[in-house]
């Protein structure tokens, strides 16, 4: 089933507050980013702090697609 922007970003802002569920991140380049507990949204930007104690962020328009799974 195929989501709207709007309802992706929904959906991808509630789960990212969840720590018990872990997110994997397709984007559009062919990159796939796992996401770590320490994650958040700040509009259509999702940030997060990578284990060398680095901020990125990536873009909603990056994202091809989202993988959730129950930690």
């Amino acid at each position: 089933m195929k989501v709207t922007d709007n309802e992706f970003k929904k959906q991808l802002e509630q789960y990212i507050q969840f720590r018990g569920i872990d997110i994997i991140l397709h984007l559009k380049d062919g990159t796939v980013i796992e996401l770590d507990k320490n994650r958040k949204m700040d509009g259509d930007i999702i940030v997060r702090n990578t284990r060398e104690g680095k901020r990125e962020n990536i873009h909603l328009d990056e994202v091809l697609k989202a993988d959730f799974y129950a930690a």
